[in-house]
Formats: structure tokens, sequence, C-alpha cells
């Protein structure tokens, strides 16, 4: 058991910059999610090659409630 005292330190933790957001427990983007590993691992992980079945999988969170819903262009998906 560690004790406080003058030369233990405490480490401050920061949360992630998107915030924490729930496990999707129904499996309700499981079908976006497989899509999107099974291009990773066809395009030898390269995401630049699965952007759209990335988009998707974001799509089916934001629209179930599984991640706050945000500007395209702010998640990385600007006109381009």
């Amino acid at each position: 058991m560690s004790q406080a005292g003058p030369f233990n330190r405490v480490q401050s933790v920061s949360p992630p910059l998107k915030g924490s957001f729930p496990l999707d427990h129904e499996r309700t983007c499981k079908l976006e999610m497989l899509k999107y590993m099974c291009c990773l691992h066809e395009q030898k992980h390269l995401n630049s090659e699965c952007r759209s079945a990335a988009k998707a999988y974001f799509q089916c969170r934001m629209d179930h409630g599984l991640m706050d819903k945000d500007e395209w262009s702010r998640l990385g998906y600007g006109d381009k």
C-alpha cells in the first residue's frame, strides 16, 4: 500500500479531448465497426483508405447516442 508523503508525487490525469462515451453494449453499430476493421486489415492498416467506413461508424454512433454529435470538420472530415 502506498502512502502519501513529501516525496510521493500525485500524478494529475487529464481526460480525453472528446470526453468519455458509452461502449456499444447492445452492438448497435457492430456491422459498421466490423466493416471498418476489415477495411483496415485489407488495406494493411492505412487509415486513409478506410475513411468512408470510419465515417459510417461515427455516424452510427452519433445516431444512436453512443457519442456526441459533432461537425464532420471537427472530426477530421472537412471538405477536401
